[in-house]
């Protein structure tokens, strides 16, 4: 345990520059999103599935290298992945800029898959370790805030600064992780202990959680893909304002009730979680206007957002504090799962059953998630912290 965790304290200076160095590296990587298709289409002349999987490749080896990417910050200590993560997706901002094809260009972005690994599981691991014990779940939600920050703010800015050509955009992506990597930098390493063998029992604690985080995957892979169309179909319009609401919320939740994990319990939370999203998913598959369908984005998003701090949690609590960053690293990987998984399921059930039959199922997996929460082991987390 770090001194902050025994006393306390809270380490404001340390997780700002955690964080910061976590916001600014999305940065660098969303900014890219909104130029990619059509610089795709025009540069190299490709359709959408070259664009689609531009856009989606960097998911494979984040997938791939996130449990790796946690046992290396277990072993060689969490500020050095951070910092190495800061540097690949700086490395990819850079290399866009050079004439290496449609090929080319898919292994820079597997390049940044594995930057972005890097960078966010062992920034996760780092804030646990920083953070008193009875706000660690607090904590991991925050720094879940950190990331969508980046996300939402980059895609922005890489919108906006494609006006100045795409040179600017490259520039941008480049550059802002190099700004993370300075804030990773000023922040005093933490202390770590080589992991003792035993990879299989290394993973254990993770895999129910992780599954749980796939379930809760599909309602977020069903708003995001299909809630604007499928409002419309019923001639309700504005379907953004359904997406806005719930990201709103989504924030909002951890930064206003994100103790709720800490001071109730993760399997707890992530029970009462998984209810709620299920609610939301429910009222907007039958969602008769606008306002009941903003309605149920508040409820999903209140549920959705303190599912994966919850489960989390959980895994932080039934794992040995030298092998956390790799089982931390192996349960985000289930939401990669998840994305991949949900992504061309709801749109077959879309097209088989329509609309609302894509967030009845989510609803269902929201329930399965919700259940499979009550059965994970709940770790006595005060004897964990006197052992570690």
């Amino acid at each position: 345990m770090t001194a902050s965790s025994d006393t306390g304290a809270f380490p404001r200076l340390a997780l700002a520059g955690v964080f910061g160095g976590l916001f600014c590296g999305y940065l660098g990587l969303a900014a890219a999103i909104p130029v990619l298709p059509a610089h795709v289409r025009d540069e190299f002349g490709a359709g959408d599935l070259a664009v689609g999987l531009a856009v989606t490749s960097t998911a494979l080896t984040a997938l791939l290298t996130r449990p790796i990417f946690g046992g290396l910050a277990d072993r060689y200590g969490h500020r050095n992945v951070m910092q190495f993560g800061a540097l690949a997706i700086a490395a990819g901002g850079l290399l866009y800029f050079l004439p290496l094809g449609l090929a080319g260009l898919i292994m820079v972005r597997l390049l940044l898959g594995v930057g972005e690994a890097a960078l966010f599981t062992a920034g996760a691991v780092w804030t646990v370790t920083l953070a008193p014990h009875h706000r660690r779940g607090q904590v991991i939600g925050l720094y879940g805030v950190a990331m969508w920050g980046g996300i939402s703010l980059g895609t922005a800015l890489g919108a906006a600064i494609r006006h100045f050509g795409i040179t600017a955009v490259w520039s941008f992506c480049a550059v802002a992780p190099l700004i993370g990597l300075v804030l990773i930098s000023i922040v005093a390493p933490q202390p770590h202990t080589t992991p003792t063998s035993g990879r299989g029992l290394l993973l254990r604690p993770a895999v129910l959680p992780g599954l749980g985080l796939a379930l809760g995957a599909a309602g977020y892979v069903g708003l995001a893909a299909f809630v604007i169309h499928g409002l419309q179909v019923r001639g309700i319009d504005s379907g953004v304002v359904v997406l806005s609401t719930f990201s709103a919320v989504y924030a909002g939740t951890r930064l206003f009730i994100g103790h709720l994990p800490d001071k109730y319990g993760p399997r707890r939370v992530a029970a009462w979680c998984g209810l709620g999203e299920a609610a939301g998913l429910l009222i907007i598959a039958w969602a008769p206007n606008l306002p009941v369908a903003v309605l149920g984005a508040v409820v999903m998003g209140v549920g959705f957002s303190l599912l994966h701090p919850s489960l989390a949690l959980m895994v932080m609590n039934n794992t040995d504090s030298a092998k956390q960053g790799a089982a931390l690293g192996a349960y985000t990987s289930f939401w990669d799962l998840g994305l991949f998984v949900w992504g061309p399921v709801t749109g077959a059930i879309a097209t088989g059953f329509g609309y609302p039959a894509v967030f009845v199922v989510a609803a269902g997996c929201a329930l399965a998630a919700s259940a499979l929460a009550m059965t994970i082991r709940q770790a006595v987390t005060t004897e964990k912290a006197v052992d570690s």
